[in-house]
């Protein structure tokens, strides 16, 4: 009776701790198009594409133009994430975040450099990454 009494008692438990996450059909708010170690440009920048002139850019890139639908040019917003000329190996940057307001988008990105002492490899590398925004919103990125 006792093991029963607290099998009962520790599913209660853990259910009311359980979120129920509901799929409503909609778009994600943003996709990672590509996100690599190497590849990128040699400065640190972050630039929102936003005028089909622009992503026309992104379009051209083949790893990149099969994941852009002519829809995606008027409905979507593109951010290059690029983190400049390292070094060695080891770095990397991503989107962290991505939340939306009223009024705009807000993405936070994060950065990850190599542990001191680590194993890395040796040879300069230009980390970068592509995103897809699913809005025309304003972007701020942080």
């Amino acid at each position: 009776m006792k093991k029963t009494a607290i099998a009962l008692f520790s599913l209660a438990l853990f259910s009311c701790g359980t979120t129920v996450i509901k799929s409503t059909g909609k778009k994600a708010l943003y996709e990672v198009l590509t996100q690599q170690t190497d590849g990128g440009g040699n400065i640190h920048f972050f630039e929102i594409l936003s005028e089909p002139n622009e992503i026309k850019m992104l379009q051209n890139d083949n790893k990149l133009k099969n994941k852009i639908s002519p829809i995606d040019v008027q409905k979507s917003n593109f951010v290059i994430l690029n983190m400049g000329e390292k070094n060695t190996g080891g770095y990397s940057i991503a989107v962290e975040n991505v939340v939306e307001t009223d009024k705009n988008i807000i993405i936070t990105v994060k950065e990850t450099e190599p542990e001191p002492g680590s194993m890395v490899t040796q040879g300069l590398t230009y980390p970068f990454c592509v995103v897809k925004i699913n809005s025309k919103k304003e972007i701020i990125i942080k």
